[in-house]
């Protein structure tokens, strides 16, 4: 359940993290595979994070843009650094924002991960960027290439916000092509053909956003090699999602259900929500 050929030590994690910081310094404290940058967006203070390959993990299976052990605790201690730093200082009551830029082939599948408990750092992970959701820390994803399975559970999908490049190599599932034709028993050809009456089991971009999950979405010229008004759309884009996110007054995800293809989905919580409380 890996990356597929096609996408395999995709650079485009660590290409739009270097456009997005400018001259910002990266971190030297984390491991090769993350990314940590503190910079500039529109005068704010902002802490960029993103998940690369390493072809020189210690974990084989983490080597082409996986999201493993090492990278789930420190995903949570990337995140967590901004809770109590900001937590830390009273006299400054605007929460640092937090963007994960998002280009993840999967979570890593191997017996040492099961071992030592893959679930539980890719729960850290998720878990510290929810906390900072639930402070009043702004968290956008930029989905700039592959947000697959585990690995976008981990670092991503908790954001108030995801913003998604324009572009058939940006994908979002649970699991590859290939693992879920072996899964389902199907050929990958069944199962696109499938997908294409089935938004859910679809991998492009455009049906995931059909399900009202995305706040927007982007046309960029090459986003391999974006240029200097793509980053500029790109950091615009930001700023607006990041005023957008500090007008409100809740920091749950429910904005996410209002799509028509989730209409089940909001009608299931409803009754749950008047059993529970009833």
């Amino acid at each position: 359940m890996s990356a597929t050929n096609s996408h395999i030590n995709s650079l485009r994690g660590a290409t739009w993290l270097q456009a997005l910081i400018g001259a910002a310094a990266i971190r030297t404290d984390f491991p090769a595979s993350i990314k940590v940058s503190d910079a500039q967006l529109n005068g704010q203070s902002v802490r960029y994070i993103a998940v690369i390959p390493d072809a020189e993990n210690a974990f084989v299976r983490a080597r082409t843009g996986e999201v493993g052990l090492v990278e789930g605790w420190q995903l949570a201690r990337a995140v967590q650094e901004v809770i109590d730093a900001d937590a830390a200082d009273a006299a400054n009551s605007v929460k640092t924002p937090i963007i994960a830029i998002v280009d993840v082939a999967s979570q890593a599948y191997g017996r040492r991960e099961e071992a030592y408990g893959i679930h539980q750092a890719l729960a850290a992970a998720a878990g510290a960027y929810a906390s900072a959701r639930l402070a009043g820390h702004p968290v956008i994803a930029l989905i700039v290439g592959k947000a697959m399975s585990g690995a976008f559970l981990a670092h991503g999908y908790q954001a108030n916000r995801l913003i998604a490049l324009d572009d058939a190599q940006v994908m979002v599932h649970a699991m590859g092509k290939e693992s879920a034709a072996r899964i389902t028993l199907r050929s990958v050809e069944s199962l696109e053909a499938l997908a294409e009456t089935i938004p859910p089991m679809a991998y492009d971009i455009r049906n995931f956003a059909s399900l009202g999950l995305l706040w927007k979405s982007l046309q960029i010229a090459d986003p391999d090699q974006p240029d200097l008004a793509s980053v500029d759309l790109v950091k615009q884009t930001l700023h607006e999602a990041l005023e957008s996110i500090r007008s409100e007054t809740v920091h749950d995800l429910s904005g996410r259900l209002g799509a028509p293809h989730r209409a089940a989905s909001a009608r299931v919580r409803e009754l749950l929500a008047q059993q529970w409380n009833s």
